[in-house]
């Protein structure tokens, strides 16, 4: 299944609120930010995903799965170049 620019943007989205749940930070907020966090998730979950095994990601749940584990590495490795720089 072929998606799209305009499907990246969408599973984009909902990945990058979705790891927002497990990770809260104050480094990506917005509507931009979550979704540039979600689209580079989904490059980082796909590639992982080839690496570990389970080949090329197929559907749209699978899509946001792993674009979610990858979001979440991102939000992870933001959190951690942060470091004690956090203002609230």
């Amino acid at each position: 299944m072929d998606m799209g620019l305009v499907g990246w943007i969408v599973v984009g989205f909902i990945a990058g609120s979705i790891s927002g749940w497990f990770v809260s930070d104050r480094s990506a907020q917005g509507c931009v930010a979550t979704i540039v966090v979600g689209v580079v998730g989904g490059l980082i979950g796909g590639w992982l995903s080839r690496q570990l095994g389970f080949g090329q990601v197929e559907g749209f749940v699978g899509a946001v799965v792993f674009a979610t584990g990858g979001a979440i590495l991102v939000r992870l490795v933001l959190r951690a170049l942060e470091g004690n720089r956090r203002t609230y």
